[in-house]
């Protein structure tokens, strides 16, 4: 009972590590942070210091003075700057964890991308332990998607995940608590917010920001061209590449469309591949099981219907795909069944 009792105490955690977000559940409470994963650090007399972690940060981001950068330490997945990263873990616990005091540390298990190296994981590993953890594990993020998804990760039935991040795309073919195969294409909404950026500035000599490419990503962004080719239209402000002077114009969802075909593709070849690359009985399976689609980038409207288009597959995006692999990393946290997809390597 003792044991238990601590054990609750403890404040055990799953981070969903993202390279957009960070999300932290709380062994018994759920997800109680979801924030950018942003660390705005200032630099008086040459000595670095953290100014801001999260929202704050990332509403500095393009607006800062010299002597402040706000940065991202994660980029396509893995930890770019571990001391960033460790800072920004560190904070995130404290800023779950108050100024409570607990008998031990808690245990932490991290997703990390399938395609991640060891010394990517090992960074990972090592900026957990140091921001206080006692013991680190590490959970596949299409393992934590799909079972954030509901999908029958333990029974001997193949099915197959597509996870959408910030810096990844995940596809993987799962069965019996392992994953039959699986493939990491570095592609994702970063990739997607570059392909508008370049779009704009291609086409209409107008530069705009990364923040301003996301909120058009969000308000309009579609896979595939709106049936009149125009669609809704939205206005964007950003700097004349000619005239150097700011300025505005109206972009629609088909340009939208045909900006990000490129990211949009390449997270098609990557499917394809993976079917190509899957066992027959397993493929047999997907074909009654369909595709699960997760991450923020299965909100892009039209994406599913392009898959299914192009593999012949119904597919369809999980009920809560912002949340489903913070929610299946904390599941393989709490649930004994789920133990066993748990890394310590």
């Amino acid at each position: 009972m003792f044991q238990r009792f601590f054990k609750m105490m403890s404040y055990d955690m799953a981070i969903d590590l993202g390279t957009a977000n960070t999300l932290v559940y709380l062994r018994g409470r759920g997800i109680v942070l979801n924030e950018p994963s942003v660390v705005a650090i200032e630099t008086i007399n040459g000595i670095k210091k953290v100014k801001a972690v999260g929202e704050d940060a990332k509403l500095m981001m393009g607006k800062t003075p010299d002597n402040i950068q706000a940065v991202r330490p994660l980029r396509d997945g893995v930890i770019a700057d571990i001391e960033v990263a460790e800072s920004m873990i560190k904070h995130f616990i404290q800023k779950v964890h108050g100024e409570r005091r607990f008998p031990r540390f808690p245990e932490i298990v991290i997703c990390v991308p399938s395609g991640s190296t060891s010394v990517e994981r090992r960074a990972i590993r090592d900026a957990a332990s140091n921001a206080g953890a006692s013991q680190v594990f590490l959970i596949l993020e299409p393992m934590a998607a799909a079972i954030g998804a509901d999908m029958p990760v333990t029974e001997p039935v193949g099915s197959m995940v597509v996870d959408i991040g910030g810096g990844t795309t995940e596809v993987a073919v799962l069965s019996l608590r392992g994953l039959a195969y699986t493939t990491s294409v570095r592609v994702g909404g970063d990739k997607m917010d570059e392909a508008i950026v370049s779009y704009v500035r291609r086409n209409h000599n107008l530069l705009i920001g990364d923040a301003t490419a996301e909120r058009i990503k969000k308000e309009l962004g579609v896979a595939k061209a709106p049936a009149d080719g125009v669609g809704e239209t939205v206005h964007i402000k950003g700097r004349d590449l000619v005239n150097g002077v700011p300025k505005e114009i109206a972009i629609n969802q088909g340009q939208i469309a045909e900006a990000l075909a490129e990211p949009v593709s390449t997270i098609v070849e990557g499917v394809r591949m993976a079917l190509e690359n899957t066992a027959p009985e397993l493929a047999a399976d997907i074909v009654d099981q369909g595709i699960v689609l997760t991450g923020g980038g299965a909100l892009l409207l039209g994406l599913d219907e392009i898959l299914s288009d192009e593999t012949g597959l119904p597919v369809t995006v999980a009920d809560d795909p912002l949340t489903c692999v913070a929610l299946g990393t904390g599941r393989a946290l709490e649930d004994p069944v789920f133990r066993g997809v748990l890394l310590t390597a």
